[in-house]
């Protein structure tokens, strides 16, 4: 059965015919960009800061939802590299596809965010324990992901500069959201034995992710101030350049405010002032002073994409409408609880709504997309090279 599938041919909208197995040799990386949105609007949507009954509910479902596109693009992917000899190599060093290695370890770390979120709560300590493990072997992982990852790029690969998209950063994105996750796992976990070092981690592995992502930014301005935007259908992807200013507004402000139950007295060797008040008001303060910066390229991104949406095609890249735009929000959210301010909550119960309704439609653009061969088609995905050999 399986075999006359993958033989079968498919038709796309302009009546050009491959196979299946043709298709799914081009199920590139980036499809876990619609599972990095998934897991980012389950989080966001445990977090509101005004509910209604149902809405946990809904959360559960969304991210029961995550959890089957996860398991299935995993299947997909596992059955491209099986049917073709050497292409996870070749992905793996590819000049465009290679970064979107990184969207993978994203949606676990959403997963395990999510576990915290909507599992703990009904299951006993023997989860709270998995997580601690699993959030440390995660860090584990993903440093190893960095280091070779970008070790590929910056000695096998050359890129021009003036090509530099903001999915640079995504190697390197999964520390992006560690702090945030670090943040999150601390709510249950016994302190300070096990919560006092996941705190410290968590900062710096932020640290990591938003140092890393700042010296990108540089070369991501420095194209856009030469006048080089992206072509119309990729321009969605600007939109992860407000990843890692949200995520590290929303880690600063949740580790901030978690450091004054976590650390110890005398923490440090001080004992004049308690600590974790200097952690708080050092966390609010930046991470306010960072959302900021995260909701301008949210801006210049949504006024780059609509400027070109008569002329753009739907990529894969447009799932990046979602994904960093719940991390700004959630961010938001954090701003809006420390200030006790119902208008700053009544706002983000707002961009809520509409990134769920964006979700939507970026689903149903996927689904056609898909339907009439506009990706998982010969030429259409990011394992695509032009004549000169760099990514289109």
């Amino acid at each position: 059965m399986a075999h006359r599938f993958l033989n079968s041919i498919s038709t796309n909208s302009s009546g050009h015919h491959v196979t299946w197995r043709e298709r799914l040799s081009h199920f590139t990386w980036s499809w876990f960009e619609c599972t990095m949105s998934t897991g980012a609007l389950a989080t966001l949507l445990s977090q509101q800061p005004y509910t209604f009954p149902g809405l946990r509910t809904i959360g559960k479902i969304v991210f029961i939802l995550d959890l089957v596109l996860f398991a299935a693009f995993t299947a997909l992917i596992t059955l491209r590299f099986c049917l073709n000899r050497g292409s996870l190599t070749r992905s793996l060093h590819h000049g465009h596809e290679s970064f979107f290695f990184g969207t993978a370890w994203v949606s676990v770390a959403l997963i395990i965010y999510c576990m915290q979120a909507y599992a703990v709560p009904s299951c006993g300590q023997w989860l709270v324990t998995t997580l601690e493990v699993l959030f440390w072997l995660y860090a584990a992982c993903v440093m190893m992901v960095a280091v070779f990852q970008y070790h590929i790029i910056f000695d096998v690969e050359q890129l021009p500069v003036h090509e530099m998209m903001p999915a640079w950063i995504l190697p390197v994105y999964p520390f992006l959201v560690l702090g945030p996750l670090a943040g999150t796992l601390l709510y249950s976990q016994p302190r300070p034995s096990s919560a006092l070092p996941i705190l410290i981690g968590g900062i710096a592995f932020q640290g990591l992710g938003w140092c890393f992502a700042f010296m990108q930014y540089t070369l991501y301005i420095t194209r856009l101030t030469s006048g080089l935007l992206p072509d119309e259908s990729k321009r969605p992807g600007m939109f992860v350049a407000v990843g890692p200013a949200a995520y590290t507004s929303q880690a600063l402000i949740n580790l901030g405010s978690q450091a004054q139950v976590v650390l110890p007295p005398g923490f440090l060797g001080i004992t004049t002032i308690p600590v974790g008040d200097i952690w708080k008001a050092i966390g609010v303060a930046a991470g306010i002073f960072l959302w900021l910066l995260g909701f301008w390229f949210c801006a210049i991104s949504t006024v780059g994409f609509m400027s070109g949406y008569k002329h753009a095609n739907f990529t894969l890249n447009w799932w990046a409408l979602i994904f960093p735009n719940a991390g700004l929000t959630i961010a938001l959210i954090q701003i809006g609880n420390v200030l006790s301010s119902s208008a700053i909550k009544a706002v983000c119960s707002a961009m809520t709504i509409l990134l769920c309704a964006i979700w939507v439609w970026v689903a149903a653009l996927n689904i056609r997309a898909v339907w009439r061969g506009e990706i998982l088609w010969p030429h259409k995905d990011e394992d695509m090279e032009d004549v000169e050999g760099h990514e289109q």
